[in-house]
């Protein structure tokens, strides 16, 4: 069989460059992208604190509610999952693929270690060993503390996730590392009694890593396309 080409990311000299996008902003270049009949990376850097939640949660969902009482903007995600409390300067990043691309595979759903494998390795450039592993189950409508899927730890705490969306013509996986941490603030918005589930999750910054270069950036995005090309 021909091996499929490989995504579109900013490897290049345009790579020089990081978007900075807000909530509405990210879901929406990801939907652009999933119209495209071409295969894509992308990674952007949050600009503004965010809660997006899954398309399975009721926009009048409490956590929903708390959040725009407390002023903070709320989007609503295509792909799965629950709520997930986004700062400033956290990145998110994404695959897009064509439905019949065979690496969308039958196993998609489970799939977090092969399409996330780009951030682990990237982590591990940066002196960080991290892993992708099953939720914890201790919060169910925070996603990365939810018993669905799988979150990425490092430093013995969670840094990341993600989900996925696929429709008639394409597959999405989403999914986002924290670069800094609010526990009293998702605290908060999602209602967590002491002793709060919040102590499982981590953030780069505490690990002493905070990338802000665009050639992280870029690093990131090679890593993800890299990682994407592997047979499955």
């Amino acid at each position: 069989m021909t091996a499929p080409v490989g995504p579109r990311s900013d490897a290049g000299p345009a790579a020089a460059r990081i978007a900075e996008v807000g909530p509405a902003e990210f879901v929406r270049g990801d939907e652009e992208l999933l119209g495209s009949p071409a295969a894509a990376v992308r990674v952007v850097r949050l600009a503004t604190r965010c809660l997006s939640y899954g398309v399975g949660e009721a926009p009048s969902a409490d956590y929903v509610r708390r959040a725009e009482e407390r002023g903070i903007a709320q989007v609503a995600r295509a792909t799965g999952g629950s709520g997930l409390l986004h700062e400033a300067g956290d990145l998110a990043w994404s695959i897009v693929l064509p439905r019949t691309d065979p690496r969308v595979g039958r196993e998609f759903a489970r799939a977090y270690a092969r399409f996330g494998d780009g951030v682990v390795g990237w982590l591990r450039s940066l002196g960080i060993a991290a892993e992708w592993g099953e939720a914890p189950g201790t919060a169910p409508r925070y996603c990365t503390l939810s018993d669905r899927g799988q979150v990425l730890r490092a430093g013995g705490r969670i840094v990341g996730g993600a989900a996925q969306h696929l429709t008639r013509h394409g597959f999405l996986h989403q999914g986002t590392v924290s670069v800094r941490i609010d526990r009293p603030e998702i605290d908060a918005v999602f209602d967590l009694p002491p002793p709060s589930p919040t102590s499982a999750l981590g953030a780069l910054d505490e690990l002493l890593v905070t990338p802000a270069s665009a050639a992280e950036y870029a690093r990131l995005r090679g890593a993800l396309a890299e990682a994407l090309a592997r047979p499955p």
